[in-house]
């Protein structure tokens, strides 16, 4: 039998309140919203932005064209993606707030309360497969309790669990460029790639040169999955320190 879970809302509130259950200490990073793509929106936000959460609506427009990327990936292979990036394959329906989450916060230098269920999670996730790591998700009950809880908490009324929802989440997080180290090819200091981590997708996906990771994913985004689109069911989130620090 497929799991399923309540989605989650896209906001603020309702991802600090999950990250903060599951143990991301707020003082030191936490959500906030990217009201848009004017670099004086983009200028509002907090920095070091440490990860990018992407709220979209899927479309069959979208899905040929994962597939079809997917398929050429497989095929061709793309531009080498870092090792220590933590990719989870999605198996739960409508968990794709908390996989976006768990996406941002595995891969981002964030603290952690000690003995959190994150920390925890993080130290069993070593040395697993994707698929591994999906059925230790399903079998961590203390995940399911925090995404129900956070997806009672929004501002809307949450959907009836068997409710089939066209909106879906990805992140966005910078990695080294090991291929630039591993070749010796000469490279700006700190080079960075933009990967994109979608637990529906066949694996982490390189999107490319990251030098200001909000900058970067917000530019691909806007090209990529805004562009042709009258949709307005879009909603960006910053992993970053609190605006007061």
């Amino acid at each position: 039998m497929v799991s399923r879970w309540i989605p989650l809302e896209s906001n603020p509130e309702v991802m600090n309140a999950w990250s903060g259950k599951a143990g991301l200490v707020l003082e030191q990073d936490r959500f906030t919203d990217v009201y848009g793509f004017d670099p004086n929106l983009l200028g509002m936000v907090p920095q070091p932005v440490k990860a990018v959460v992407l709220l979209f609506p899927i479309s069959k427009e979208y899905e040929e064209k994962r597939k079809a990327e997917d398929e050429k990936i497989a095929k061709e292979g793309q531009h080498p993606i870092d090792p220590t990036i933590v990719w989870i394959k999605q198996t739960i329906q409508n968990a794709c707030g908390t996989m976006g989450l768990l996406h941002a916060l595995l891969n981002s230098n964030v603290t952690l309360e000690p003995e959190s269920v994150l920390e925890k999670f993080i130290d069993e996730c070593k040395d697993k497969t994707p698929e591994e790591r999906a059925k230790l998700l399903e079998t961590t009950p203390l995940f399911a309790s925090i995404h129900a809880e956070a997806a009672a908490s929004g501002q809307t009324a949450a959907p009836d669990i068997s409710e089939s929802v066209d909106l879906h989440f990805t992140c966005f997080v910078q990695a080294p460029d090991t291929a630039a180290r591993d070749q010796g090819v000469p490279a700006p200091e700190g080079a960075r790639r933009l990967i994109e981590l979608d637990g529906r997708r066949a694996g982490p996906v390189d999107r490319g040169v990251c030098d200001d990771l909000l900058a970067d994913a917000a530019a691909y985004i806007k090209d990529n999955y805004m562009k042709d689109t009258t949709s307005v069911s879009f909603s960006m989130l910053a992993l970053a320190p609190p605006a007061d620090i």
